[in-house]
């Protein structure tokens, strides 16, 4: 362990100390919301699950559910930490009173040495949570090989908007295109994550979201006369920036805001492209596929769970960019058949996600039962 992380661990040790004793003496009683979900603070995946949970949670069983950035204080709670990475930051120190759940979304031991000890350590935890959810049935399979019982493991989806995330019509992803000033007649390719190291320029690549293979898929396209273009958001994407650059393929890089900046970035692509070595979901499978956008991905994620035979989109079984650049013409042959056809197919297949269904499934899964 190294010192942060030795900091880390005294500094919640002692934060949850005086609460646990005093609710032992019965000093101290716990007033919040009987469901507490454990949010980290960043904007990101974990947090937007949250706010979409709670929004529903909140219609299915009234002041039940709530987000939680500090849960030192919980006892007799139902905890339901967002990542395992929280669960290992707190759960040990808390209250031995609460029903600890935790989501698992994605890691391997061979995804480097960090994964190696955080998956050994997950796994020595394990004893003391009610439950395990994962998005995936990659996943579910991969922690049932590592021996968690079937009875404690529980596969719910990540969830999308579907009332936002909506597709458009040709005119109108014209428009857009025409307002980005990206020309109407380009293959318009869509990758939307952070993918560099640490939240500057991100000039180093974080290699397990793929931006290698990315860029090699892409250059692999374009040497084939095909006329690609990257629509791009998200921070710290330097390298992926450089790199389109050097080899001369266009690119657009927008930092959004919020959604209503976000969904026109999606129902202006042609395909969404994931290259990563290892994914939860990732949201953006979801959302492009709620526009009625085809996905071409490697086998990550719920990619799988979504991604079927008679589904526009493609799952390649390896990390080769020649596989994807030859899935991408499939997928683009596929769709000039009938666009509009092979929208409604996407847009329907992904329905059954919608944040209500997911909220749903937790209540009837996992909290109802708890409560």
């Amino acid at each position: 362990m190294n010192l942060q992380k030795k900091i880390r661990y005294l500094r919640n040790s002692l934060y949850c100390f005086p609460w646990k004793v005093l609710n032992k003496i019965n000093i101290y009683r716990d007033k919040n919301l009987p469901i507490q979900y454990i949010s980290e603070d960043a904007n990101w995946a974990i947090k937007t699950v949250g706010e979409n949970m709670k929004r529903e949670m909140n219609l299915i069983s009234p002041e039940t559910f709530e987000i939680s950035m500090n849960p030192y204080k919980l006892t007799k709670k139902i905890v339901h930490f967002g990542s395992q990475y929280m669960w290992l930051n707190w759960g040990e120190h808390m209250s031995k009173d609460n029903y600890f759940i935790s989501t698992f979304f994605h890691g391997k031991p061979n995804d480097g040495d960090a994964a190696k000890i955080h998956c050994a350590q997950f796994l020595k935890s394990v004893p003391r949570l009610s439950k395990v959810i994962t998005a995936s049935t990659i996943v579910e399979k991969r922690l049932l090989n590592w021996g968690i019982s079937l009875e404690k493991i529980i596969k719910i989806p990540l969830g999308v908007n579907t009332t936002n995330f909506i597709p458009t019509s040709r005119s109108n992803k014209e428009k857009i295109r025409d307002l980005l000033k990206i020309p109407r007649e380009s293959l318009l390719i869509g990758s939307f994550q952070k993918d560099g190291i640490g939240w500057g320029e991100g000039l180093k690549p974080k290699l397990i979201k793929g931006p290698d293979i990315f860029i090699k898929t892409l250059k692999i396209l374009s040497k084939k006369g095909l006329p690609v273009y990257a629509l791009l958001t998200g921070p710290s994407r330097g390298y992926v920036k450089k790199e389109l650059k050097k080899h001369n393929i266009p690119f657009y890089h927008s930092y959004v805001n919020g959604i209503d900046e976000l969904i026109p970035l999606y129902q202006a692509l042609d395909l969404y492209l994931i290259t990563s070595r290892e994914e939860g979901g990732p949201m953006g499978l979801l959302e492009s596929m709620s526009c009625g956008i085809p996905v071409v991905t490697t086998r990550v994620g719920m990619s799988e769970d979504l991604i079927k035979t008679n589904i526009p989109g493609e799952i390649s079984n390896d990390f080769n960019p020649k596989t994807l650049a030859q899935k991408i013409e499939l997928t683009i042959d596929s769709i000039k058949k009938n666009e509009k056809e092979s929208q409604e197919k996407i847009r329907k297949n992904i329905l059954k996600f919608d944040w209500r269904e997911v909220a749903k499934e937790h209540w009837e899964k996992v909290y109802k039962e708890l409560i």
